[in-house]
């Protein structure tokens, strides 16, 4: 089942408990403390966001690969706020979609390809199609239940 047929944030929420297992997946210490970017106020309240913009990433890549840091940027960017004056468009901390796609990088689901960014491998692919599998089935399951 491709990814593409599945509920986004069905499918992000299953990746980020499958993502946790993974021993190269780990949020660095300064991931407590940083923002997302400069349009925010004040850093993530999730314990797990690490994990949740890392399976985001993985299925950005998945649908758009080969990306790059600059429209993973662009992607994960925000208004920033500036008090009276008009709102502007500012993008997403690099850092942190940096780290994350050495990362996944690391754990094989990704490769870097040059002067083009990253792009899913087949490990990739097959992790995140079962786990589609896996969502459609349940939502699924759900319909024919009564939708409970």
């Amino acid at each position: 089942m491709p990814v593409r047929d599945v509920p986004a944030g069905k499918l992000i929420d299953k990746v980020t408990q499958e993502l946790k297992k993974f021993e190269e997946l780990k949020p660095p210490e300064w991931s407590f403390y940083v923002k997302t970017g400069v349009h925010k106020e004040r850093p993530p309240n999730q314990p797990d966001w690490w994990y949740v913009r890392a399976a985001s990433i993985l299925r950005r890549i998945y649908l758009e690969g080969p990306v790059g840091v600059s429209r993973l940027r662009t992607r994960y960017g925000g208004r920033k706020n500036r008090g009276s004056a008009p709102e502007h468009f500012r993008r997403g901390g690099g850092k942190i979609i940096r780290t994350i796609l050495q990362q996944l990088e690391s754990a094989g689901f990704i490769k870097r390809v040059e002067k083009e960014g990253r792009k899913i491998t087949r490990r990739g692919v097959e992790f995140l199609e079962k786990i589609s599998n896996d969502v459609m089935r349940e939502t699924r399951m759900g319909e024919t239940h009564g939708g409970r």
